[in-house]
């Protein structure tokens, strides 16, 4: 299933390119973009160039759809890199011996899938509460079998540190439980890993996950910038940061991911926040070299950011501690989060960064509060005393300035505006216009 999934975006990825350059070579050279779509090319050197990627993305693009439409699927078991490493043995640090032993651990494993009402929820593989575990061996291997009804038990006893209760209870039900063995060559262990389904929790309506305030996520290549909103949009404490590191192997970045993502979630009770508002961002499609072009940092910043698995791993570890995942337009979170929010919540022992803003906005659009602050009141004794920046959705007019109220106003009034101006030229002031008076120059001695 995994690798069809992965056939299926690589299809995607290229069916983008294809669009992308053929919209850029139907440009004439030299034609600027918009924000709705980019230009044509620089220069004709690169408009050939870019025809001849045309032709080779296409025939990829062919060749990927004649796979998927027979059913082919291209793995490598153990992945592409460690495939690759048999021809840079010395660069990663392995022996020839090392690296035969990591190929065929890859290879070393047994898994099956569970079934509802089959014993201790599994007919393969069985494991009873108590921590036996049993595989049933297929006819040719029949006779190497220790147990009844061609079984061979295991002589360690199987037990499981996290989430073993629910296992239990799973087990002693007879519903499904799905297991693999495989080896670590790293630790030289057997493990055996146990995974089910969890049914779906009922949705939250949207007034009830926001009565507590919700919390604003950015989600940015190395860390989550985290801010709580009270139920008027308003930011309460500080900010924070939870950091992961992505580098190393996958289920090295997926650890970091869950640790990053439980220590969000725990904060999140702690606070008695039931809603968590995170954006919308899927860049599956929006990393090719054929839509940023050479702007290769920014291709290397989006494809290092999780998103997917982020806002995939939030919505399941979310569902089980009933904290509701708000998905929002990410549209000019950060760049508006930074305009009107950044400068205002920066103190002097405070430093407001751009993501932080951003989680700021982000929240307040979940909250369905605008992201712009409210015009602030004039200062106290002016029009009315100072009041607060900040109005609920109930109230009209909270987005625009203050609305001007008729009647008798206490404000000072220049010179020359309002209703008892009068005659400026009469009353000497200011205000008085040049155009109404005489001028005449006063006569200059000629000796002293």
């Amino acid at each position: 299933m995994r690798g069809r999934r992965c056939q299926l975006t690589h299809i995607q990825n290229l069916e983008s390119g294809v669009r992308a350059i053929e919209h850029r070579l139907s440009q004439p050279v030299g034609q600027k973009g918009t924000k709705q779509a980019p230009g044509g090319y620089r220069s004709r050197r690169e408009w050939h160039a870019k025809s001849r990627r045309l032709r080779v993305l296409e025939d990829r693009l062919a060749a990927a759809r004649a796979d998927r439409e027979a059913g082919l699927v291209h793995v490598v078991r153990g992945g592409k890199r460690l495939a690759r490493t048999r021809q840079h043995l010395d660069a990663a640090g392995l022996t020839k011996g090392a690296w035969c032993g990591r190929w065929e651990a890859e290879r070393w494993f047994c898994q099956a899938d569970g079934e509802s009402g089959k014993r201790y929820g599994n007919e393969t593989i069985r494991v009873s509460p108590d921590g036996e575990a049993s595989i049933k061996l297929p006819a040719p291997l029949a006779y190497l079998a220790n147990a009844p009804h061609g079984r061979y038990v295991l002589d360690c006893r199987v037990a499981f540190a996290h989430r073993g209760t629910e296992w239990a209870d799973r087990v002693a039900a007879n519903r499904a439980v799905a297991y693999r063995i495989h080896l670590d060559t790293g630790r030289e262990r057997w493990y055996l890993t146990a995974s089910w389904q969890i049914p779906p929790t009922p949705t939250l309506p949207i007034e009830a996950a926001l009565a507590h305030g919700v919390i604003g996520i950015d989600m940015n290549a190395d860390h989550l910038a985290a801010w709580r909103l009270d139920i008027h949009g308003n930011p309460t404490g500080a900010p924070r940061r939870f950091f992961y590191d992505l580098t190393g192997t996958a289920p090295h970045r997926d650890a970091q991911v869950r640790h990053a993502l439980t220590r969000l979630l725990h904060w999140a009770r702690t606070c008695g926040v039931r809603a968590i508002a995170v954006e919308d961002l899927d860049f599956g499609e929006e990393k090719t070299r054929e839509k940023h072009g050479r702007r290769k940092r920014f291709r290397q910043l989006i494809s290092g950011m999780p998103t997917g698995k982020l806002r995939a791993r939030l919505s399941s570890m979310a569902d089980r501690t009933g904290i509701a995942v708000i998905a929002v337009d990410p549209a000019y979170t950060s760049r508006w989060g930074a305009q009107h929010w950044q400068k205002p919540l920066t103190t002097t022992t405070r430093r407001t960064t751009r993501h932080d803003a951003a989680a700021v906005a982000i929240g307040r659009r979940a909250q369905g509060h605008p992201i712009r602050r409210r015009t602030a009141p004039p200062p106290a004794h002016r029009s009315d005393e100072q009041g607060t920046v900040q109005a609920g959705p109930g109230f009209p007019g909270r987005e625009g300035s203050r609305p001007r109220i008729p009647g008798p106003r206490t404000r000072s009034v220049r010179a020359g505006r309002g209703a008892n101006a009068g005659n400026q030229n009469v009353q000497h002031r200011s205000g008085r216009s040049a155009e109404h008076e005489s001028w005449q120059q006063d006569s200059l001695p000629l000796s002293l």
